[in-house]
């Protein structure tokens, strides 16, 4: 299965067709089977996947999977940085601010999507406890400097309700792309 188009987007509008600085580090969190640790390994990252099962993925030099319970009481990640942090398709409130916390000091990206109230139609997640208010995420991740910002109904790959943004710990002039802009979905 290929990256996420959002993910996709939001990556390559950051780096713009260059490679990321030496010795970059980036979490896949919740990654399920691998799909964006294979990307951003590509992208020439040193990752980290992370998840609670073991998948069916060959690694290639560049991936360190590693299982990990994300949803103990003690946030495992502590203490760990990264340059790029990519979530899809998890929610986990609990942590989300110790999440924030892995981010390098200046220039960190979080890229984030998962889905929101109002995805029951579409299938699972059907539980408020996996769904975001409106708005949520932007609430979430307000301590971050937004550059995308979408929430309401995708289309592709299939029909969802969902939440997508991108952050950065920087200031919007220390990252040089003129793709990324803050959007919302109605």
């Amino acid at each position: 299965m290929d990256a996420s188009p959002w993910v996709r987007s939001c990556l390559e509008g950051l780096l713009a067709g260059k490679q990321p600085k030496q010795g970059a580090r980036a979490l896949d969190l919740a990654c399920g089977s691998g799909r964006h640790a294979l990307y951003l390994a590509s992208l020439g990252y040193s990752v980290h996947a992370v998840d609670v099962k073991t998948p069916e993925t060959e690694w290639p030099a560049g991936v360190t999977f590693e299982v990990m319970d994300l949803e103990q009481a003690d946030w495992p990640l502590a203490g760990q940085q990264y340059d790029v942090i990519v979530v899809t398709n998890y929610l986990h409130r609990p942590h989300f601010k110790n999440l924030l916390a892995n981010l390098e000091s200046e220039q960190a990206v979080l890229v984030y999507e998962t889905f929101m109230d109002g995805n029951a139609q579409f299938g699972s997640p059907r539980s408020p406890e996996f769904l975001l208010e409106p708005g949520e995420l932007l609430s979430c991740m307000s301590s971050l400097n937004i550059l995308r910002f979408e929430q309401g109904l995708r289309s592709i790959p299939s029909p969802a309700m969902i939440q997508r943004a991108m952050g950065i710990t920087g200031t919007w002039s220390e990252i040089q792309s003129g793709s990324i802009t803050l959007t919302q979905r109605d």
